[in-house]
């Protein structure tokens, strides 16, 4: 291991792990440290990470509220493309992490640093997601990840190292903590200890950003979400930036019990991972998109969109964001999102997401070819040949033994 780094940028939240890191690399590699701390919307003041950065005598330090760029040119583009992996995960921490990195290597440069570090562990996704993120958009950089490096492989080391070298620990983090938790402004995760058995069912107190379904109110909430272009710009007719918009999604979905996902997925490292998932906004907006998307999306354009959905949620949860095969498909589903315009009505109630009505200047539905009544548009008849060309390889088949 060549310690032949001057200056690196590590991404720091101010927490047990990242301080004992910045810490770390002064004493192992002697390198000069730069710290940027991303506000994407995890809740909490983050001034304190400025100011522990301070005290641990660093010069250049960097925090930054990103919180519209991470929804408008990450989240949104994400869920133009229905994203879900495996079927399920609206890719709350994946999606995180490109613009992370981004920042990370464009401060680098800003600041004439030869290196980047992160707190993720090696055993998990966010390795490989920021490292890759790194490496696309500058292939030179130097990468340090002290999980895969350092001794300190245990939260006990942790803590006596803090302690060793005076590095401030919050009270709540000496005890052992009942599972890791990620956030931002799309959702929350938590994961580890106690879930680590998938049979364990997680205590209501795991919630932080969604009341149990059970527990919230017996009253429906009705609310319009506005669509422009493939994209929310208003919530009960009251225009919105992008990030107050997901705000406040958040807030209504989470009144209502809406995002709970508890699921075991496959890392792309090679692992099974059981996490619990709070998504309430991102929810609401996905059944919302579907629903725009029903009347203005021609069944080519939609099928077609859907069929390249498991590849492209895939690039994004193993950190391919910027690849060029990501680029290729957000192309294509951004040409496809490009009707998507209108309004969508729902109904939130104790942990489900209900449409009841959608409207769209852009809408292919026409009631006058799917009404029960009489109507002049559409001949029945015409059916009849449809249905015998499309059964004509099978009657052939049949025919012939098959």
């Amino acid at each position: 291991m060549t310690k032949d780094v001057k200056k690196v940028v590590l991404a720091y939240s101010g927490g047990l792990d990242t301080s004992v890191i910045l810490r770390w690399l002064q004493d192992a590699y002697g390198a000069e440290v730069v710290t940027f701390t991303a506000d994407l919307g995890q809740g909490g003041e983050l001034e304190p990470a400025r100011k522990k950065a301070e005290m641990l005598g660093i010069k250049q330090i960097f925090v930054e509220d990103l919180r519209e760029e991470f929804v408008r040119d990450y989240v949104f583009p994400m869920f133009r493309g229905a994203a879900l992996y495996e079927g399920t995960y609206l890719l709350g921490t994946s999606i995180a992490r490109p613009l992370i990195a981004k920042r990370q290597i464009e401060i680098a440069a800003e600041t004439g640093a030869d290196a980047v570090s992160h707190g993720a562990t090696g055993k998990g996704n966010d390795q490989v997601r920021f490292e890759l993120g790194y490496y696309a958009l500058n292939p030179g950089i130097r990468v340090i990840a002290p999980w895969r490096e350092w001794d300190l492989t245990s939260r006990t080391r942790l803590i006596e190292y803090a302690e060793k070298h005076q590095i401030p620990i919050p009270k709540d983090k000496r005890g052992e903590a009942p599972y890791s938790q990620d956030a931002n402004l799309l959702h929350i995760s938590s994961e580890g200890k106690v879930l680590e058995d998938p049979w364990i069912e997680a205590d209501d107190s795991i919630y932080t950003r969604v009341v149990a379904p059970w527990d919230a109110p017996d009253k429906v909430t009705e609310i319009t979400i506005d669509f422009e272009r493939g994209d929310a710009v208003a919530v009960n007719g009251e225009k919105m930036s992008p990030a107050t918009l997901l705000t406040k999604l958040n807030e209504l979905g989470g009144a209502n019990g809406i995002g709970i996902l508890d699921i075991v997925e496959n890392r792309f490292v090679g692992m099974k991972s059981r996490g619990v998932y709070e998504t309430p906004g991102g929810t609401v907006l996905f059944a919302a998109r579907r629903a725009m998307e029903s009347i203005t999306l021609d069944r080519g354009a939609m099928h077609q969109r859907d069929e390249l959905m498991p590849r492209y949620a895939e690039l994004i949860y193993n950190g391919f964001w910027f690849a060029p095969e990501r680029e290729m498909l957000q192309a294509a589903i951004d040409k496809a999102a490009e009707r998507v315009t209108g309004t969508v009505r729902l109904k939130l109630y104790k942990g489900n997401v209900m449409v009841t009505g959608r409207k769209s200047p852009n809408s292919l539905y026409d009631e006058a070819l799917v009404t029960f009544e009489e109507d002049q548009v559409y001949d029945q008849r015409d059916a009849q040949g449809f249905i015998k060309l499309n059964a004509l390889r099978l009657m052939t088949l049949k025919r012939n033994g098959g």
